[in-house]
């Protein structure tokens, strides 16, 4: 059954839930999928916000309820040693390469009921639409356990593990109770001495499906985008070390005050940022010890993430801010330390799926445009080892990394169909 064959049977059904009676056949699994994400929300690390870390007790429970989601819909299902769900849709022979659809399933802190957990959600719902049939290629969905760097400091663990690149250094790496990446594996109940078996092999490509996170789409009024590429990323700690002391008794002109030295500098992040076209520059977090209102801060850490489409450009305003850092520490008598975190160069996603995807896009009814993700994905990772492609749905109000985030249901739906007719379209790429 093609994606046309699937949109007449249910206009001949009545099912007319949207003003596009093309969609009308994906508004029901489009609720489901809406449905379901907002559920899986309620799984949390906390009360009240959705804040879901790598291999917590919430994270354990996503996991169980779309693996028995998978189970039902008779797939191969599996958790990789890194903590990632795997859940295999055959293709018409066993022998058939895979197709990677997914995304993540950890969140930031107070996050939304859509970011990453979505595209795993819509992966699923995808092959229960298909009611049972194959493609000259396995479909396997993929949720990967960790992107967003919360529990540890650095991103993308889970799709680094199907790469390869998740190494010694990175599994010594410690979140603040000072607990290893592999101690937490292995108190999950994982063992990292099987992370080869997690490596990808035999891949056709790998599709992520993504809410925008920003308000590019919404501008446009546009359901759908495809990403051309990833912007690369910079991120660091920058710490200043100076002298607490009595705020009471210590004149200004003795101070070595570590807090003022980083205000100083977060001044500068933002101003220099301000002046270069699609350049962001953030500091999104600041440390300060010993935090007390009646002391001088003997030492403050600041985090920085920069984000560019140019690695050049990028690069070149990390250095200048790791400089200015040098220059306003020596002048205000402090020691300045640069950490550096991340240095994510930008990433374009492989022609070949991204046209088909583009092509799969404008075939489903929907306007194609091609845009540039500020935002960091798994799929940057996976373009290391396989092709990769993806595929934006509109970010209503351009909200995301907040409660408040959502979707509209006529876009999910739109998602769905051009990812099936996407699935036909490399169906017979892949037969000729």
């Amino acid at each position: 059954m093609t994606a046309s064959d699937f949109a007449h049977r249910a206009v001949a059904d009545g099912v007319r839930t949207g003003t596009d009676a093309g969609l009308a056949a994906f508004d029901s699994a489009a609720r489901k999928a809406i449905a379901t994400c907002r559920r899986l929300a309620t799984f949390s690390d906390e009360p009240v916000f959705t804040t879901r870390t790598f291999l917590s007790e919430a994270a354990r429970a996503v996991l169980d309820d779309l693996r028995g989601w998978m189970a039902r819909l008779g797939m191969d299902t599996r958790i990789d040693a890194a903590g990632n769900l795997r859940g295999v849709y055959e293709g018409t022979s066993a022998d058939r390469p895979h197709l990677l659809i997914g995304s993540h399933l950890d969140t930031v802190p107070h996050a939304g009921a859509f970011d990453g957990v979505l595209g795993v959600v819509l992966g699923i719902a995808l092959i229960e639409t298909l009611e049972g049939r194959r493609f000259p290629f396995a479909i396997e969905v993929v949720g990967f356990s960790e992107e967003e760097g919360v529990r540890f400091g650095v991103p993308f663990i889970g799709s680094r593990a199907l790469v390869g690149t998740l190494d010694e250094t990175l599994l010594q790496q410690r979140d603040a109770e000072g607990h290893s990446v592999a101690e937490a594996l292995r108190t999950f109940g994982l063992q990292p001495s099987h992370l080869e078996q997690a490596r990808v092999a035999n891949a056709v490509g790998y599709l992520e499906l993504h809410i925008e996170q920003g308000p590019v789409l919404d501008t446009l009024d546009a359901p759908l985008g495809v990403v051309s590429a990833i912007v690369g990323q910079t991120r660091a700690d920058v710490v200043f070390a100076g002298q607490a002391a009595h705020a009471g008794t210590t004149p200004m002109a003795m101070r070595r005050d570590a807090l003022a030295a980083a205000a100083e500098w977060i001044t500068s992040v933002e101003s220099s940022a301000r002046g270069v076209e699609g350049l962001v520059a953030t500091v999104g977090r600041l440390d300060v010890e010993p935090g007390a209102s009646n002391v001088v801060a003997g030492r403050s850490r600041a985090s920085l993430d920069v984000r560019h489409a140019r690695d050049e450009v990028r690069r070149e305003l990390s250095d200048s801010l790791r400089r200015r850092a040098g220059e306003i520490a020596s002048r205000r008598r402090v020691e300045a330390e640069w950490i550096m975190k991340v240095d994510q160069p930008s990433v374009t996603m492989d022609a070949r799926l991204t046209s088909l995807l583009a092509r799969a896009v404008e075939s489903s009814g929907a306007a194609v445009h091609l845009m540039a993700s500020g935002a960091g994905h798994d799929a940057m990772i996976m373009a290391s080892s396989v092709p990769a492609a993806m595929l934006f749905v509109r970010s209503p109000g351009g909200v995301s990394h907040h409660p408040d985030e959502t979707v509209n249901q006529a876009d999910v739906a739109a998602a769905l169909k051009a990812t099936l007719q996407f699935l036909e379209d490399l169906a017979v790429a892949v037969d000729g």
